[in-house]
């Protein structure tokens, strides 16, 4: 089994998909202003974005996009007008993360992991 994409909701379509376009992922279905898809520069995973009305009171999800320069990305983000909730930093599990909302309040970490990744040093086996 492969995950194909992930969904969220925005209230404003248009303006998630600027956001987004400006992160670096690339538009490939445009159905404004009710939804849109993207792929993702690196891989084959997509992501999609679809309209309501009102956005959830409970933001449960988090999305995690890797990047191998984390740091020259946060900065060139930075410049083009992405505000970010906490930069770049080491964190104990062996990942470089950088966090940041979208327009809509969803979570967004960008992060660097390498073979950490998948395989921890404490990975289960079997």
């Amino acid at each position: 089994m492969n995950l194909n994409q992930v969904t969220i909701s925005s209230t404003d379509v248009a303006q998630a998909t600027k956001f987004y376009t400006t992160l670096g992922l690339r538009l490939i279905v445009d159905a404004l202003p009710r939804y849109v898809r993207f792929e993702c520069p690196d891989g084959d995973a997509t992501f999609s974005i679809h309209q309501v009305e009102k956005m959830s009171e409970s933001h449960n999800v988090t999305l995690y996009f890797e990047n191998d320069d984390l740091d020259e990305t946060v900065t060139k983000l930075q410049a083009k007008g992405i505000n970010f909730t906490s930069l770049p930093e080491d964190k104990s599990w062996n990942w470089r993360e950088a966090h940041l909302n979208d327009l809509d309040g969803n979570k967004l970490i960008l992060f660097k992991a390498g073979e950490d990744r998948k395989n921890p040093p404490w990975r289960v086996e079997g």
